[in-house]
């Protein structure tokens, strides 16, 4: 008598991602007080710079001009470190041990978390660029400025995501992976995205002209404005591409070295 054979068929690439996104956006709408918090505070901020510091900053009442990409680079970084705690959840609650008994690739779980938080942060920085525009913000980009300009706060998006999705991989707790992730928000302090450098000392000067945030910050604020600065765009192009390819082998290693390879 011939027993059975049983085939377990593995899920292909493009099912498995697109569950496991499914399941990271299902978290995220379940999940309403992050979102609205990733939302109200860069608006709040905004709000803070613009009319209590605008006046002093820019007596010609276009600060809003200057300040708004600022803001939403902060509203994509904001949004982009939940991902590190998602992760870390994830990483620690025994879930993707249960992933690794399944004939799927494990590592999805982390593709669905960076490509729901894209999404999730586009959304907020839509929701954010349409409270600027009824406050004052006023862009004179044409239709390839508005289209590149969306393009590169993808990209930072997406860049980030991947950074936080690599800290939440390494830290040992959900509320580790917040407080690590917690420190790359100073980066936008540290850059142009509140006043320009030139008004900065000579010695912080360096640091915010030689960050990876400042080019993107200025990027983003020539096309909207209409005064595309190429040099900034491939600079923040640039910085993007190279951090979000550390950050995607930092990731693939750090999970096959702590949930194993499959």
């Amino acid at each position: 008598m011939t027993t059975p054979t049983h085939i377990t068929k593995s899920a292909s690439f493009g099912v498995t991602n697109a569950v496991f996104i499914g399941r990271s956006i299902r978290h995220s709408l379940r999940n309403i007080d992050a979102l609205i918090m990733a939302i109200m505070l860069p608006v709040m901020l905004m709000f803070l710079f613009t009319y209590v510091f605008g006046g002093a900053l820019d007596s010609s009442g276009q600060y809003v001009n200057y300040v708004v990409p600022g803001i939403i680079l902060l509203c994509a970084g904001f949004g982009s470190s939940s991902t590190a705690s998602d992760v870390a959840t994830d990483m620690t609650n025994g879930i993707i041990d249960r992933f690794r008994t399944m004939p799927i690739r494990s590592m999805s779980v982390i593709t669905g978390h960076v490509v729901a938080s894209l999404a999730r942060n586009m959304l907020a920085t839509g929701i954010v660029i349409g409270v600027a525009l009824l406050i004052g913000f006023r862009p004179s980009a044409g239709a390839v400025g508005w289209i590149l300009a969306i393009g590169i706060i993808a990209l930072f998006i997406l860049t980030f995501t991947w950074l936080f999705a690599a800290i939440g991989l390494v830290a040992s707790s959900p509320s580790a992976a917040s407080g690590y992730g917690f420190i790359l928000l100073f980066l936008p302090y540290l850059s142009s995205a509140f006043v320009p450098t030139d008004t900065m000392p000579a010695w912080l000067r360096g640091v915010a002209d030689n960050q990876p945030i400042t080019p993107v910050i200025e990027a983003i604020r020539g096309l909207l404005m209409g005064a595309p600065d190429q040099q900034n765009i491939w600079l923040a192009v640039g910085w993007c591409a190279l951090i979000l390819l550390v950050a995607m082998l930092w990731s693939v290693l750090t999970f096959r070295r702590r949930a194993g390879r499959r």
